[in-house]
């Protein structure tokens, strides 16, 4: 027995914004619903936004999505790639290093491409994935142009494209502009005029003029792809306002434990096995008559001694929270000791702990399970 429903579905949007150099990409972006940005190439340096590290290799990049899909809630409403040529690039040397290739094109046949678009797919589908935790989704990137030749028509002429693999067996542009919800061109407004016309009245030389004027295109023509199920105008100014109806508010929940929570308690002496306690009613299992709490045990690596004391504050046994991790993220095994965890891994672990605990309260789902 299957129900039916009726009416729009409200859900938050995969955008796929390019355009010419310096035409504002970013600055778009960075105007939807609490940006959080994976900047590939430094082009939000510029302006006051969130931003994860820039990840230099693709295994980095698709941790940092994983981890956004995970903590959609530390992301806050919309997560922008930027930009996704330079993604692809991260890609490619992904894919010659595992292979031994010194370029994507030695394998013959295309099929370094063929393997890239493959590994390419596993981002877009971790965006999809960050969609469907409640995140809209910006991937930027820049244009290109292109000659394209049609079957049914006389010659070839230029078109406007994202600037990503597009051949015909294995084309990373399609996938990308498949997967969006909008795909917006964005390009300086160009106004051609005659400067000479003959006496028969025809034109026989125009100049182009203008070219300071920023325009989005949301549909498709024959100089540029794009797309949008908003309504949009063929043409419209360069301005948040016009996508802003269109783009729904974050749905995620806000952590309970805030950032501040975090750093007052890191200021607060933490007992650890040994310690002498004072207990409520005021007995005391201590000597001393007073709280006294022991330092950290010393085999425990000055890098991981921040998280020890913040995860020993949430009540979380050290094995506990590596295998809450393990299960949840996938960046270490259940069995890994919690003092091998690497300094980068430590460091991200420490903004998390809050979210790991409310994992391990709900039950913590066995390995495999979302």
């Amino acid at each position: 027995m299957y129900q039916i429903t009726k009416g729009a579905v409200p859900k938050p949007q995969r955008v796929l914004v390019y355009g010419v150099e310096g035409v504002g990409k970013t600055t778009l972006a960075a105007q939807f619903p609490k940006p959080l940005f994976i900047d590939t190439e430094g082009s939000s340096d510029h302006l006051d936004v969130r931003r994860l590290p820039s990840p230099d290799t693709w295994a980095m990049l698709l941790d940092e999505v994983r981890w956004v899909r995970d903590f959609p809630a530390e992301c806050g409403g919309t997560l922008v790639v930027d930009t996704l040529d330079w993604a692809e690039r991260l890609c490619f040397e992904h894919v010659c290093k595992q292979n031994g290739w010194e370029s994507i094109e030695n394998p013959k046949w295309g099929k370094g491409y063929t393997i890239a678009y493959e590994e390419f797919g596993k981002l877009v589908n971790l965006l999809t994935e960050c969609r469907d935790a409640g995140l809209n989704v910006v991937a930027v990137c820049h244009a290109v142009k292109e000659k394209v030749e049609q079957p049914d028509e006389m010659g070839t002429y230029d078109s406007w494209g994202p600037k990503l693999l597009n051949s015909r067996k294995t084309s990373i542009a399609g996938m990308v502009k498949e997967w969006a919800d909008a795909v917006l061109f964005l390009n300086f407004k160009t106004v051609v005029v005659a400067t000479d016309v003959g006496s028969d009245g025809k034109a026989r030389k125009h100049k182009a003029q203008n070219g300071k004027d920023r325009v989005m295109y949301a549909s498709h023509a024959a100089a540029w792809d794009a797309k949008n199920r908003w309504g949009l105008p063929d043409e419209c100014p360069l301005d948040y306002a016009w996508i802003a109806p269109h783009v729904p508010a974050p749905a995620t929940s806000a952590p309970e434990v805030t950032a501040a929570d975090i750093e007052e308690a890191r200021s607060m002496p933490v007992p650890f096995e040994g310690a002498d306690v004072e207990m409520e009613g005021g007995d005391n299992l201590g000597t001393t008559g007073t709280y006294e709490p022991e330092p950290v045990p010393p085999k425990v690596p000055e890098h991981l001694r921040k998280l020890a004391r913040m995860i020993a504050e949430a009540g979380i046994e050290r094995q506990e929270f590596v295998v809450a991790v393990a299960r949840r993220t996938g960046y270490v095994t259940e069995t890994t000791p919690f003092e091998s965890i690497a300094p980068d891994l430590a460091a991200w672990a420490e903004t998390v702990v809050p979210q790991i605990k409310q994992y391990i309260d709900a039950g913590m789902p066995a390995e495999g399970s979302n």
